[in-house]
């Protein structure tokens, strides 16, 4: 470590994760920065223990805190702040040169990070919200600009009342810190990040890289640190350490189900009643969330029931009691005080279900999700290492083919042909794009742009386009289906709103399927970086016209909510199956419809109450038209529908309770 050090100094931090701010929250901690990490310890003399560190490329913001006139409970009155990820960690200096200095060191390490700040907090969150600005969201965007070069040793704070300014003098006794109030939580471990967290894998995962650690699906790992969102470091029961995909374990505690066989996050009613349909067995299930946040439904099928004829699938809502402790129950007359308990039971007796639940489906069998890149902060990949297979299609970029990587992976990649794109933007581009990773978006896992043409590499999808998917499945898709292919997009598109990335050019063109018919969005950002006639208008810019709403058309405006109004027009293209929008009109007839107020008509597949749904997304107004995530619950809510009560049990009633005019909408879609 010697070779790597920048800075050591004994200063004191304050915790992260006590549920109230008091003297005994302040530990003195021996900190080192060296070029790579920033690291604190325990520093006794005897012993000397390592609370926890920072990875400097998780890095977003270094600054000083302004005091704002509060009291500091504790002996050194300079701190500042180091943001990383969703944390901050206020660390407090001796005197205002050490401050200086750490703050700088700090600044020129992360100055070429892809992660930094444009706005961050000058004031302290404490007791439930920022001082500086009030927001009581801590995850809310700063109210003051930060400036990554920033010499702030020329705006030295106020000198403190009673403390001397000459360094070499000796301070005043500090008094002893008063005690933490008696409501205080005692219990705690004295740091947030002392506190081992605990995870269970999810899926086998083999590592690639030296600093990889490979996952036993079933066994349990210690998170050490979460400098990365997508990538964890753990440690395994042999004491080895390394880096693992996030989406890959979950936590192990009570009340969390993704441990369990039988529940399945990422499922829909829909794909709930595919899944059991193709498994065919008596008694199989799956428990899968409910489209109102924080419920869950178990969808059960018998391949016969009393008084029935073929195979039944049913859908029933896992309620809860008011009372305290709280209970959950399927049938009124059995409670439980925990899911895995009511789900258990069932599994012996059908006590109003109208059969017991036998098999769990879905999860067992279920291929391991892709994971943001081949390894943690790999994005350039040696070309020598991607295997060709066949080829897939020639794109708008280039010819994709079918590849593997390190002979094992399965890959999709698109070979850039010359001048089809600004290559050298969109490689910068490329670190940040690698970063959204979600299950409804085809995963960018890497480029080679060491030689010519550069390669993009990214997650195989093995039915293709969705366009031709539609069409060549025209047929055979009921008003479930479409809707369930509607509602993968909004997904994928609600993560990249939530994440301010706008996708430019959203159509089923630039959508995929796998071979599960899961659908995943595409090329997102990637039109930015075009070159090509078809896409430019008559002011230079690039834009998909039959997609386009009218500020892109007259302002070159694009936001989320034009990527609304393109969302519209993808669902027209899934209930039309395929067709072509506007296909009697060229382009600048177009423009000239859409301006005048003219829409797309109502597919024949699409209820009166479905094209409502896109006829919202085709508002004049951008600020009239929903968000990506009000679309996921009109179409989750479209997607459930009741269910009559058997024996006694407590059906599910799908949508949400309500008398506003949604709600009334969204029960009135199938009828």
């Amino acid at each position: 470590m010697s070779a790597e050090l920048l800075l050591e100094e004994t200063l004191i931090k304050r915790s992260q994760q006590k549920k109230r701010t008091s003297p005994q929250n302040y530990k003195e901690r021996l900190f080192v920065l060296t070029k790579s990490r920033l690291t604190y310890y325990d520093g006794k003399a005897e012993k000397k223990f390592r609370r926890g560190w920072i990875e400097l490329s998780c890095i977003r913001c270094v600054e000083i805190v302004k005091m704002g006139g509060g009291v500091i409970p504790c002996q050194n009155k300079y701190p500042f702040q180091v943001v990383y990820d969703t944390n901050t960690l206020y660390v407090f200096a001796p005197s205002h040169d050490s401050r200086c200095v750490w703050v700088q060191s700090l600044k020129e390490e992360i100055k070429d990070n892809l992660v930094v700040l444009t706005k961050f907090h000058p004031q302290l969150w404490q007791e439930g919200a920022w001082l500086c600005c009030r927001q009581a969201e801590k995850q809310a965007v700063g109210c003051e600009e930060y400036n990554l070069f920033g010499d702030i040793s020329r705006k030295p704070l106020p000198p403190i009342p009673g403390e001397y300014r000459n360094n070499e003098r000796q301070r005043r006794p500090v008094p002893p810190l008063p005690q933490a109030d008696d409501d205080d939580d005692d219990n705690e471990e004295e740091d947030g990040e002392e506190e081992e967290e605990m995870v269970v894998a999810l899926y086998d995962f083999r590592g690639t890289e030296p600093h990889d650690l490979s996952l036993v699906k079933g066994d349990e790992y210690v998170i050490l640190d979460k400098c990365d969102v997508h990538w964890y470091k753990a440690r395994n029961k042999y004491g080895e350490e390394g880096y693992i995909p996030s989406n890959y374990v979950t936590e192990k505690k009570s009340g969390n189900l993704e441990q369990f066989l039988w529940y399945s996050k990422q499922v829909n009613r829909n794909k709930a009643e595919e899944l059991l349909r193709k498994e065919d067995k008596e008694g199989g299930f799956i428990v899968r969330d409910s489209s109102t946040a924080g419920t869950y439904t178990v969808s059960l099928y018998a391949k016969s029931a009393a008084g029935e004829g073929g195979a039944t699938i049913k859908h029933y809502h896992i309620k809860e009691t008011q009372s305290s402790p709280q209970q959950f129950y399927l049938a009124e007359k059995h409670l439980f005080s925990s899911i895995p308990d009511l789900i258990e039971y069932h599994k012996h007796n059908a006590a109003g279900l109208f059969a017991r639940l036998r098999y769990p489906v879905g999860k067992q069998d279920r291929s391991a999700p892709s994971t943001a890149g081949f390894s943690y902060e790999k994005w350039e990949i040696n070309p020598s290492e991607l295997t060709f297979m066949k080829e897939l299609g020639s794109g708008q970029f280039g010819l994709v083919r079918l590849g593997k990587w390190r002979a094992q992976h399965k890959v999709a990649i698109k070979a850039i042909r010359e001048g089809a794109m600004y290559e050298e933007d969109f490689i910068e581009e490329a670190k940040v794009m690698m970063k959204l990773s979600h299950p409804k978006l085809v995963q960018l896992y890497g480029v080679c742009s060491q030689q010519k043409p550069i390669y993009i590499v990214t997650e195989f999808m093995a039915l293709g386009c969705l366009l031709n998917f539609l069409r060549e499945q025209r047929g055979s898709f009921g008003l479930g289906s479409l809707l369930s292919i509607c509602l993968d997009v909004s997904e994928g598109m609600k993560h990249l709103e939530a994440n301010g990335f706008i996708h430019r050019d959203l159509a089923a063109r630039n959508c995929l399927v796998n071979d599960s018919r899961v659908v995943k969005v595409s090329d997102f950002g990637m039109a930015r970086y075009v070159l090509d006639d078809q896409y430019t208008s008559s002011s230079g810019a690039k834009f998909p016209v039959k997609w386009s709403p009218p500020e892109v058309f007259n302002f070159c405006k694009y936001s989320s909510k034009s990527d609304i109004w393109s969302y519209g027009v993808l669902m027209w293209e899934v209930f039309t199956e395929g067709r072509m929008p506007f296909e009697q009109s060229q382009n600048h007839e177009v423009v000239t419809l859409v301006t005048k107020g003219h829409r797309l008509y109502r597919p024949k597949m699409a209820t009166p109450a479905i094209y409502d749904i896109m006829e919202r997304c085709w508002q004049d107004r951008p600020d009239e038209r929903p968000s990506f995530s009000q679309l996921c619950l009109m179409i989750s809510d479209a997607l459930e529908c009741d269910a009559p009560p058997p024996n006694g049990s407590t059906p599910y009633y799908g949508g949400h309770v309500g008398s506003n005019t949604e709600d009334q909408l969204l029960n009135s879609i199938w009828n």
